[in-house]
């Protein structure tokens, strides 16, 4: 168990460098582009920030959750697919549960992290718009 844990952590590292590692810097921008999106259409709709809903509204966290896989699941997608081909091309084989992290961390977190101050940025923006 411990030289497994170990392969990951020196596989997920040596992902930022060498062949490929451009997705590790996209992948992110692109879910934060997303976030943005979402966030400002939340704002528009009168909604509160994401990630504070998803943990502290457990009657519309069904909706959110759905929503949030809308905004973010071809990025996800795209991120895991990615991971698989740099996993064929540099490892030599597949590591399904890596490129499922891999994808969680640089699709998923970034969006739910930053869907909410997107929002409330955009709130502010929106006020200062209409002020005179």
């Amino acid at each position: 168990m411990d030289t497994s844990a170990s392969t990951f952590i020196t596989d997920l590292i040596g992902r930022t460098d060498g062949p490929m590692s451009f997705r590790v810097y996209i992948q992110p921008i692109m879910a934060i582009i997303f976030a943005i999106r979402d966030g400002r259409r939340d704002f528009r709709e009168g909604r509160g920030p994401y990630g504070w809903a998803l943990l502290n509204d457990p009657e519309h966290r069904r909706f959110l959750i759905q929503d949030g896989w809308k905004g973010i699941s071809k990025v996800f997608v795209f991120a895991y697919l990615l991971d698989l081909v740099y996993q064929f091309v540099v490892l030599h084989g597949f590591r399904f549960a890596q490129a499922l992290f891999t994808a969680i961390l640089l699709a998923i977190i970034p969006y739910v992290l930053l869907r909410g101050p997107a929002g409330r940025l955009a709130s502010v923006m929106g006020t200062r718009k209409s002020s005179p």
